[in-house]
């Protein structure tokens, strides 16, 4: 039998949800009465507002029904997690968005981008609220590094949608890049998926460690991505060239450029956490 909970929808945190589904609503809604586009940056952003928006619609309904409680997952780490992700998700939409698709007429574009920027706040609101939860959650996502691998995954979405096979297949380096991107963003997910469906206590060995040490090989990997990329993909056009548009090819290999930088950090970061909780902590 159903029992509802009208607690979940008077508590912050789920008003704060119901405010974005309303603007994630509105904010894809704007979008598509502008009309279509074949863009990968308007495809991922399109996609995450609609994402974001049945997702959060999806665990308003499992709270306020009670059925998360049913559910043989652990749903602390999955909000959390999802928080996040989402976080990262439509502040990249409202950034991305308004950059190559927003001009100084474009009414229901400007609209968009706004209620995009505020359901962003709305879910760094929502992260702040959960981790505020003392003695709620436990699991490794609710961490500084489960958080990390959230965004380790994330920023390897930005870098796929910006990836364009018909220019990394020719060359070995970038290929090399390509699959060190595919490879840490497998075992992030992994992870996560791992963790929310309570699999961890299954590995016969310690996981913390095997983590520990993935991080360090990740590193090293990004590294020689970090050196290979801007190497093979600016080799003959160090300079924006004439009469490129905005989302040319070329602000893609520059937005892949600072995206690996930027996992790299994340990794570093990773690494410093998990070397710390693992051999310093418990020594």
């Amino acid at each position: 039998m159903v029992t509802l909970d009208m607690r979940s929808l008077m508590v912050p945190v789920g008003i704060v949800r119901i405010l974005e589904v309303v603007l994630t609503c509105i904010s894809f809604s704007l979008v598509a009465s502008v009309g279509h586009n074949n863009s990968s940056f308007w495809t991922w952003c399109m996609f995450t507002w609609v994402f974001c928006c049945v997702i959060t619609l999806i665990i308003l309904i499992m709270e306020f029904t009670a059925l998360h409680s049913r559910v043989s997952i652990s749903w602390d780490d999955f909000t959390t997690a999802y928080a996040m992700l989402a976080t990262l998700m439509v502040l990249a939409a409202s950034i991305i968005y308004p950059t190559f698709f927003t001009c100084l007429t474009c009414g229901r574009q400007i609209g968009a981008t706004v209620t995009s920027i505020l359901a962003f706040i709305l879910y760094a609101t929502e992260v702040g609220l959960i981790r505020a939860r003392p003695g709620e959650i436990s699991g490794f996502l609710s961490t500084v590094p489960g958080l990390l691998k959230v965004l380790e995954a994330f920023v390897a979405c930005i870098i796929f949608i910006s990836l364009d096979y018909s220019f990394y297949s020719h060359f070995p380096g970038l290929q090399w890049c390509v699959a060190v991107y595919s490879l840490c963003f497998i075992f992030a997910i992994l992870i996560i998926v791992f963790t929310i469906c309570r699999l961890l206590a299954l590995f016969p060995f310690s996981f913390e460690k095997v983590l520990t040490y993935y991080n360090v090989m990740a590193v090293l990997m990004y590294m020689t991505c970090v050196v290979i990329w801007p190497l093979y993909s600016f080799q003959n056009q160090h300079n924006r060239p004439a009469g490129c548009p905005r989302g040319c090819y070329w602000d893609n290999l520059v937005v892949i450029a600072f995206m690996t930088c930027s996992n790299l950090v994340v990794y570093i970061v990773d690494t410093a956490y998990s070397v710390k909780l693992v051999f310093i902590t418990t020594a």
